[in-house]
């Protein structure tokens, strides 16, 4: 048992608490993964233990929800270590959830998928803690929107943004995740049902494309206003973007004899021609080199 001193000064006792004995905080929107990150963490864990303690709070049936330091409490599992350092907070379920979310938001790296159920999940506790958001004026959301995002900087405008990508299906998420969509379309987007959206999921796989703004803002007038059927969809995906490259079609059965059996998917054989195109490239660039 030792004091530790917080950001804001004060001393708190620090504990060991068996790992074993704390539970994820429920919902947690950040994800926890065994990434390069966490290698170099679990090498400082190794060579000097963990420093920071991690937050948590008792649980009405016995043990600790985990608060912060869910990257920490893993570290340190697969480290093999059975002990954490720990500071035990009186928290209400509320507390905790905004500690929680101002505790991750300023991490190097947040996908949008995290900010969006983090901001949510803020926004939510403080509704239940009686702040400005409950009520009905559009000027006193933004007030508590602001205030949701002021750990990370960013605007009450904008936090309300990142809350509609809550709304996404799941597929389309990830492509927001991963770059594949951007976030301003991606918003315009939410506002489709998820029926709509699985449409135009299944759309955008078939053209190899995504909406621009003004395809997406296009979709969400035509959804609000009951009129967005699966041909509007198509035929609004359809249409040429002023920045979109030509599509090139290929009759898979002219070369299919010719491809290995262990390839079978449409990236696969992207990647198997490009291999074949570049090869193809390489020995007639030698071949001048040699005339």
């Amino acid at each position: 048992m030792f004091n530790f001193s917080t950001d804001n000064g004060q001393r708190e006792t620090v504990v060991m608490i068996p790992i074993d004995q704390i539970s994820n905080f429920p919902n947690h929107p950040y994800r926890v993964e065994d990434d390069e990150e966490l290698e170099l963490m679990k090498e400082s864990i190794k060579e000097r233990g963990v420093k920071q303690p991690v937050i948590v709070r008792k649980k009405e049936d016995g043990g600790y929800e985990m608060v912060s330091g869910h990257r920490r409490k893993l570290a340190s599992e697969l480290v093999g270590l059975k002990e954490i350092p720990g500071i035990i907070r009186d928290l209400s379920k509320d507390e905790a959830t905004i500690l929680m979310v101002d505790s991750n938001i300023q991490r190097e790296k947040v996908l949008a998928s995290e900010k969006a159920f983090a901001y949510k999940m803020k926004m939510d506790a403080l509704s239940h803690q009686g702040k400005k958001e409950t009520s009905r004026q559009v000027g006193e959301k933004l007030v508590s929107a602001d205030l949701v995002g002021k750990e990370s900087g960013d605007s009450g405008r904008q936090v309300q943004r990142y809350i509609r990508l809550t709304e996404l299906i799941k597929e389309i998420l990830d492509m927001v995740d991963t770059g594949k969509i951007a976030f301003n379309p991606a918003v315009e987007i939410s506002y489709l049902t998820h029926d709509e959206q699985h449409v135009l999921l299944s759309c955008m796989n078939m053209y190899q494309s995504t909406p621009s703004q003004s395809q997406a803002i296009h979709l969400k007038k035509l959804s609000q206003s009951k009129k967005l059927t699966p041909d509007k969809i198509e035929e609004i995906m359809e249409e040429q973007k002023p920045n979109q490259k030509d599509r090139y079609n290929i009759n898979y059965d002219r070369f299919a004899k010719y491809l290995p059996r262990d390839i079978v998917t449409v990236q696969e054989v992207e990647d198997f021609l490009f291999k074949c195109v570049e090869e193809h490239y390489k020995r007639e660039k030698q071949r001048e080199m040699i005339r």
